[in-house]
């Protein structure tokens, strides 16, 4: 079972006038990391569903359905603003990097839909969770750790960040740091400790950057779960390159 094969489930059930939404229509745009086990998520007029199904009944317009795979599905668009309104932010957030992620979704193209919709329920959550956001995330730990180091106060990191050959090809990047600062923060996930050939260039890679002046924070599951010492480490980092705070 994945959340896309339960997405089309639901929408079968629940008859071809119903849209696919939440994160049922993130799985059908390609979404990656999504909790199989979660309800199927469908809009229509009858909320009566079975066990396995979440029906909501909140108007959609036109321009906010379209059709993926023969289904009908909210957009990408309309499926990250009901993602940040609808589902705490720690849950939402990692959901909508990894959508943008998949499409190529910006801020930009979710903000017409604030605009449009000022009285709905969770507009206020929206707004705080899209303010967040960065598809450049490429883990839903990723995106944790972000929000971690911006909920300790820290400046908004960069995503992603290239480093390039004497040929202009990029040949390393970090998850994510401050230029400013020459400070990366990198998320090491089980791969990097059990594959022996991704430990070798972790460790080639870190010889690299900080022969080009950079200091490397590297983050585990562990560290994660404890924010304050973390953002603590971090904060020293960058301070030690200049950060003013």
């Amino acid at each position: 079972m994945t959340a896309e094969l339960k997405a089309r489930a639901g929408w079968l059930f629940a008859g071809p006038d119903a849209v696919i939404a939440g994160v049922s229509a993130a799985a059908v745009h390609g979404t990656k990391w999504l909790d199989a086990d979660a309800p199927a998520v469908v809009v229509r007029a009858d909320r009566h569903g079975p066990k396995g199904i979440a029906v909501h009944s909140y108007a959609l317009a036109p321009q906010d359905i379209c059709v993926r795979r023969g289904m009908r599905v909210t957009t990408a668009a309309r499926t990250a603003f009901d993602l940040a309104r609808l589902l705490p932010q720690r849950r939402a957030v990692p959901i909508v990097d990894a959508l943008m992620n998949a499409t190529d979704l910006k801020v930009v193209d979710i903000e017409p839909l604030i605009a449009a919709n000022p009285g709905v329920r969770g507009v206020c959550r929206a707004q705080s969770a899209l303010a967040v956001v960065d598809g450049g995330a490429e883990s839903p730990q990723e995106s944790r750790l972000r929000l971690a180091l911006l909920a300790g106060g820290l400046p908004a990191p960069e995503t992603q960040i290239p480093f390039y050959d004497d040929y202009g090809e990029a040949f390393i990047r970090v998850d994510m740091g401050w230029r400013q600062w020459k400070v990366a923060v990198e998320y090491d996930g089980v791969q990097h400790w059990s594959d022996s050939r991704q430990r070798a260039w972790d460790i080639e890679r870190i010889a690299i950057l900080e022969a080009m002046g950079w200091v490397v924070i590297r983050v585990s599951a562990a560290m994660l779960r404890e924010p304050e010492k973390l953002v603590a480490r971090v904060r020293a980092k960058l301070r030690a390159a200049g950060y003013p705070a």
